[in-house]
């Protein structure tokens, strides 16, 4: 019991933090453009919210998206991972028909008697053509994951600093920018410190901020009247619509936002489990939301001339200061959310040679996928802090949040359909009842948002492109580079006239040499022979490759071979590594040596 209170606290201050805020901004953003004039769009807007709230975090994430993980491994590369375990579709050049027999490598599907995941099973074997194309969804995906990253803590932040408009009526948008850049630098500053830390620390005070938040609407119902819970009839969606058409219609974009943070709730699974995430949103995160939107619901059907900082001018006088103050801790806490999504997302995506290497740490000694990565946290910072600078504005900001957002979303709902059909073997009616829903509702949004492309949107989607571009021409390079070793491989014809010496002194001791071959000598060793005036009379090839698993259990992670006769004394050692792992730097397998 005592872990499971820890483990929710961690979930609450590592996963929620992003969701739990769009209260401070959906309504603003809502009503930006096309200000509401009656208490009928009031319901209308507020009816959107609720049915998006439980369409997107709740039916589509929480309860089954969640259960797409990769043993535990959460986001768009877990389940491309999954796919091509499944499949053999994954791009990786040095694998191994070993690979499958690793026990981690279980495969539940497909079933011999379900034709259509066969089929599926086939073409995607033996089309190269669906092949990158399915790994172009996957690159376009984190791509947008990665520009969701920049743009949630900018959104988050100057929503929170924004509440000082109201408190102090001299505070100006130029300072509103400036200590939202002193928060943001503080924010990653932070970081390195780790999610278990970090989490259990800020757990408490964003239970303390859904406390507020859903005590706000519960005074705010209660004092301006309980009319607002009208809008759990989702007739009012059609009448918004039928009333204003446009408006509606403009005001999907910022409706998206209070759905905010679903992507990294699968995306930071790796730092918990899937149950510990459902019981937490569904048990306390869902109804605190729900309260709180229909108590500024009811604020402004009774203030219908307030479209900007509805949430702050919702507040009770008497408690302004300590929930704006609760708000700004909030909001800080949720810029963390993506960004420890993102670690995880580009160590899979490293794993997978879709990404450049970097420099991991890893903060927890009990929980594997906890990890710290300083030059994506500093290019983070740096990427935000111009986008602040650069829009200074909620309103300019939320329209490109809308379209990050929905570029992820939309890659998970098609990724999710293959698993449905390849793994899960679900009935052909209910994976195109889930397709047609969630891909049919988010190209509604995106519609919507694309209308803002032109108000400054095009700046994240330019972002977002050339990430794409970095990480599909390092696979490119990763994949010819492994291609041009194999075909300058030494022949064995030349090591058997070359002699158990080589042709050179073969001095005591072990020489380790790291190659990415599987097979073969590798060209670099030639390189040795013909420069060094000796090389070690026992060689060893070691090629650290991964595979499409999150975990490689320790007794299978190593296969020894021999390279040569056994009197070279040369041999291979193959370091099977799963997406969830990590190298040591002196594997204890060769300590015997």
């Amino acid at each position: 019991m005592g872990r499971s209170i820890v483990l929710a606290l961690q979930t609450l201050g590592v996963v929620f933090g992003d969701v739990g805020t769009s209260p401070l901004y959906t309504f603003d953003i809502m009503f930006n453009k096309y200000p509401n004039t009656s208490k009928e769009d009031v319901l209308g807007a507020l009816s959107l919210v609720i049915y998006t709230l439980i369409l997107i975090p709740l039916l589509k994430y929480t309860l089954i998206v969640l259960w797409g993980n990769d043993d535990g491994e959460g986001g768009i590369f877990a389940l491309y991972s999954l796919i091509c375990r499944n499949a053999k579709a994954s791009l990786l050049p040095n694998q191994l028909p070993s690979d499958t027999r690793i026990s981690s490598f279980q495969l539940k599907v497909p079933s011999v008697e379900l034709e259509r995941s066969l089929r599926i099973k086939e073409r995607l074997e033996t089309s190269s053509m669906l092949k990158k194309l399915l790994l172009m969804l996957v690159l376009f995906g984190t791509s947008m994951v990665i520009a969701d990253g920049v743009v949630t803590p900018a959104m988050s932040v100057m929503s929170a600093v924004n509440g000082l408009k109201v408190g102090i009526s001299s505070v100006n948008e130029g300072e509103v920018v400036m200590i939202s850049v002193a928060f943001l630098i503080v924010l990653f500053s932070l970081q390195r410190f780790g999610t278990s830390k970090v989490g259990l620390a800020v757990g408490p005070a964003l239970f303390i901020w859904f406390c507020c938040l859903s005590g706000i609407g519960i005074y705010n119902i209660m004092k301006y009247g309980t009319e607002v819970l009208r809008a759990f009839n989702p007739i009012y969606i059609y009448y918004y619509f039928e009333r204003n058409p446009t408006q509606a219609w403009m005001s999907l974009g910022g409706c998206l936002l209070c759905a905010t943070g679903s992507e990294a709730m699968f995306a930071d699974l790796c730092y918990f489990s899937v149950r510990s995430v459902q019981l937490t949103f569904v048990c306390l995160v869902l109804p605190c939301l729900l309260l709180g939107y229909l108590g500024q619901a009811a604020f402004l059907m009774e203030n219908l001339t307030e479209n900007e900082q509805v949430f702050f001018l919702s507040i009770p006088s008497q408690v302004f200061w300590p929930v704006v103050f609760i708000a700004t801790l909030a909001a800080l806490i949720a810029s963390r959310t993506m960004t420890t999504a993102i670690f995880s997302i580009i160590k899979q995506a490293t794993a997978l040679g879709c990404f450049p290497r970097l420099k991991i740490i890893h903060t927890s000694r009990k929980f594997m996928g906890q990890i710290y990565i300083p030059v994506m946290n500093w290019f983070l910072l740096v990427s935000c802090l111009a986008f602040v600078t650069t829009f200074g504005s909620i309103n300019e900001i939320g329209n490109a949040y809308g379209i990050a957002e929905l570029g992820v979303m939309m890659m998970t709902t098609i990724l999710v359909t293959i698993i449905m059909l390849l793994i899960w073997q679900v009935n052909i009616i209910v994976v195109l009842c889930f397709l047609t829903l969630f891909l049919g509702l988010e190209l509604f949004f995106f519609s919507s948002v694309l209308g803002s492309v032109a108000d400054g949107s095009w700046v994240l989607l330019v972002f977002a492109a050339v990430l794409y571009l970095v990480m599909y021409i390092w696979n490119y390079g990763t994949k010819l580079k492994y291609e041009t070793e194999v075909k300058q491989k030494l022949s064995m014809d030349l090591m058997m006239d070359l002699g158990c010496n080589l042709g050179t002194v073969r001095a005591p001791g072990i020489g380790l040499l790291y190659n990415e071959l599987v097979r073969g000598v590798p060209a670099i060793f030639g390189h040795f022979l013909t420069t060094m005036p000796a090389i070690h009379s026992m060689i060893i090839f070691v090629c650290i490759k991964w595979v499409p698993v999150p975990v490689v259990p320790q007794n299978e992670r190593f296969l020894f071979r021999r390279v040569c006769p056994k009197n070279y004394h040369m041999f291979r050692c193959i370091a099977s590594m799963g997406t969830k792992m990590y190298a040591r730097r002196t594997p204890k397998h060769l300590n015997s040596f």
